[in-house]
């Protein structure tokens, strides 16, 4: 299905969702198998989550790609701001588990959309990862520790801030792409120049 939606984009969108697919899948292998910060049904990496990172990302895009936030795109952030930082109120006062690790990560979310480049994007994003981690957690395909492994933060299931996981590869991979992008169309002396910039001052 995500060969499917890559097939007809162009070839900066297709990086993007690759590399997105790529960093999501070894923060999966991190903080759910290696760290244990949340567990799936069957204490596993199910085949669906890798892909399914890169249809988040594709669809959070088609979000803020449409009509009514090109016209609006200051006040489709600013709600996104205002959601976001409701739901992190809220674990800390008045849904069933404490959610402090939530509220942590809601402040990190709000900072990327403050600073990020892409706002729209991530906030296209976060609509979608609240509906996922809802649904998901529902049904039991996955749950969320009631406490993060090794920090002692109480965390809601699923924890308000889950979302900021998900931008931070959306910016990783923008980053990444548009990296690779400049390299490529600058021929041999600018790959050349981005390694050398890339290497350690000692190491030259």
């Amino acid at each position: 299905m995500l060969l499917a939606a890559l097939w007809s984009l162009p070839l900066e969108r297709r990086l993007q969702t690759l590399l997105v697919v790529g960093v999501a899948t070894c923060m999966e292998v991190v903080g759910s198998i290696l760290w244990g910060v949340y567990t799936y049904r069957l204490h596993n990496l199910p085949l669906f989550v890798p892909p399914g990172h890169g249809l988040v990302y594709l669809a959070g895009i088609s979000l803020s790609e449409t009509a009514f936030v090109r016209a609006r795109p200051r006040a489709f952030v600013r709600a996104v701001a205002v959601c976001a930082a409701a739901w992190g109120l809220l674990g800390l006062t008045a849904l069933p588990r404490f959610d402090l690790g939530g509220a942590i990560g809601v402040s990190v979310f709000l900072f990327f959309l403050w600073k990020g480049r892409a706002p729209a994007i991530y906030g296209g994003v976060f609509f979608v990862v609240l509906f996922l981690e809802l649904w998901g957690t529902a049904v039991g395909l996955w749950q969320w520790h009631a406490v993060t492994p090794g920090l002692g933060l109480p965390m809601g299931n699923p924890p308000s801030g889950a979302m900021s996981g998900y931008v931070l590869f959306d910016i990783v991979a923008i980053a990444v792409t548009a990296w690779l992008l400049r390299v490529r169309r600058g021929g041999p002396r600018a790959r050349e120049r981005a390694t050398l910039a890339a290497e350690p001052a000692s190491s030259r």
